[in-house]
């Protein structure tokens, strides 16, 4: 018998589709545990066929409290930009019609109207697939969170300006004259030493060392990993711009090297992306992201005969795998490689 009495009060036992199941009814009457008994089996089987009772979903401008609860607390161990990076997609929700709709409602055609609202806005491909990511992040959480049973559909637009675009020389030069200050100083920086574009904005005083190296050296201090944390020559063109700044700034100790009035203190993405977007169009230069100087000095260090064990230096790179993708030996250093090896040990 699948009933049995303990101490008074009524248990069942069974085995249902190979599984065990042990319960106490809590009940001293035995029709009323049989009857338990029963609807604990017609849940069973309600769950077996997917018919499985879940609570109502929240309303989404709920469930993103939730979101930034789990994304604050992930940040704390992995970076700030983790950190921002939610806050720029949790806030553009917040402000959309989706907030105000239930999870399970929401439906790809509603994502599109989310898409075409920030259209009307003007918003860059790469910004609004930025907006859709997280949006995407949002549903596949409460998913994984047993919140909604199935997630609408979310597609990235097409035409983002991607990272890897590698910018010509003769690009550069145009984009470099259309563009205006502190966007034509900052983009130098960037295709002269790689930096990451975050690391450039954060550049003080403090970090500048003209008397290091050949032309001076900059340090960058903080990242998510200690390789980001380096230190790297200043190529002569940006020791002349950097300099500059510093003579234009009195010789300063201490500071932002490109301070502006934002809530950081110094330049920050919102703060030149107008300038970017103007510089394009004046130039005339195929579209790219300031993220893609960077991508062009790997590049171009790469295909300089750069080992991936000192690219993997310079950029900050935590492994050398990051690395790998811009080393690509031609043939003929191959063959110089050879050459060396090959040559005969002088007595």
């Amino acid at each position: 018998m699948s009933l049995y009495k303990r101490g008074g009060v009524w248990w069942f036992n069974f085995v249902w589709r190979g599984k065990h199941y042990q319960r106490s009814t809590k009940q001293g009457n035995r029709n009323t545990a049989r009857d338990m008994e029963s609807t604990f089996r017609a849940s069973l089987a309600k769950g077996e066929v997917g018919i499985v009772e879940r609570k109502p979903a929240p309303m989404l401008s709920d469930f993103l409290k939730r979101v930034e609860d789990f994304a604050r607390a992930r940040s704390e161990k992995t970076s700030l930009k983790t950190w921002k990076w939610y806050q720029f997609g949790l806030n553009t929700i917040r402000a959309s019609e989706l907030s105000r709709r239930k999870m399970d409602d929401i439906t790809a055609e509603h994502i599109a109207g989310f898409v075409a609202s920030l259209q009307s806005k003007e918003w860059e491909v790469s910004s609004s697939n930025s907006a859709l990511r997280a949006v995407r992040r949002v549903f596949r959480l409460a998913l994984k969170w047993g919140v909604i049973a199935k997630m609408p559909e979310v597609s990235l637009l097409r035409g983002e300006n991607h990272r890897e675009h590698v910018v010509t020389p003769a690009e550069e030069a145009k984009y470099l004259a259309a563009a205006g200050e502190p966007l034509a100083s900052i983009a130098t920086v960037l295709i002269d030493t790689g930096l990451r574009p975050d690391e450039c904005f954060r550049l003080r005083w403090e970090y500048i060392n003209f008397e290091a190296g050949r032309q001076g050296t900059l340090k960058v201090i903080a990242g998510k990993t200690s390789a980001a944390r380096r230190t790297i020559p200043l190529t002569s063109r940006v020791r002349k711009l950097i300099e500059m700044k510093w003579e234009n700034a009195k010789r300063p100790d201490e500071g932002w090297v490109f301070p502006a009035p934002t809530k950081q203190g110094h330049v920050w993405h919102d703060s030149i992306r107008v300038q970017h977007k103007n510089a394009i169009k004046q130039s005339k230069v195929r579209r790219f992201v300031i993220y893609a100087l960077r991508h062009t000095f790997l590049t171009r260090l790469g295909e300089s005969g750069c080992d991936v064990w000192t690219l993997a230096r310079i950029a900050g790179h935590s492994s050398i795998k990051m690395s790998e993708r811009y080393v690509h030996p031609s043939g003929e250093a191959v063959m110089n490689a050879m050459d060396r090896l090959s040559l005969p040990v002088s007595e």
